[in-house]
């Protein structure tokens, strides 16, 4: 069991990145190119932002009073070399396989962000489809799914929806507490504060 902020248990994900061809060949001529910690974040609309050392050194990425989220990504190509190349590692952190550097990822809140579609379709901030299992909510209102990808967060202009499926029975609500989000579904939200805690 892992210990400290965002852990998560040992995890054996099956959400695997396929990676790119590039990547996997950069990955075999360098195989110890150490990792990278605190320089990407992922925040609860699904939006990617970079993080130097000057944001990392004002305060932790995400919600909070010292949160520090950096500069957003706009750049289409770049976005869409994260989407396909993202995924957690076998103790639940997230991370972007950056040629033979693997990046890891500071969640806001979690690994995926899910967009709804009016047939009750569900799509992952990075493009993937998937159907959801569970819905959860949180003590504050927030509507998450549980599906073969893993945990998500509904986006904030989704709620709608997902209020609309849960209405005509689509899925059942079942209460969380957030702060148990990450030890249940088995995720690292800070992989830079569980290093540091080490």
């Amino acid at each position: 069991m892992l210990s400290g902020p965002g852990s998560a248990k040992t995890c054996n994900s099956s959400t695997i990145p396929k990676m790119d061809e590039i990547v996997k060949q950069a990955m075999a001529k360098w195989p110890n190119v150490p990792d990278c910690y605190g320089w990407l974040g992922l925040d609860v609309r699904g939006n990617w932002y970079m993080r130097d050392d000057r944001v990392q050194s004002l305060g932790s990425f995400g919600a909070g009073p010292r949160a520090a989220k950096g500069s957003l990504l706009t750049h289409e190509k770049l976005i869409g070399f994260i989407h396909r190349n993202y995924g957690p590692d076998p103790d639940g952190q997230w991370y972007f396989q950056n040629g033979p550097q693997r990046v890891y990822v500071e969640l806001e809140l979690t690994p995926w962000i899910w967009r709804l579609q009016s047939d009750c379709t569900v799509q992952s901030h990075t493009g993937q489809s998937t159907l959801a299992n569970t819905c959860l909510v949180d003590e504050l209102g927030w509507v998450y799914l549980v599906t073969a990808l893993g945990i998500g967060l509904v986006h904030t202009q989704d709620v709608a929806l997902a209020e609309q499926a849960l209405s005509d029975g689509n899925w059942g609500l079942t209460p969380i507490q957030r702060k148990d989000l990450p030890r249940q579904f088995c995720y690292v939200q800070s992989p830079q504060s569980r290093l540091n805690s080490l």
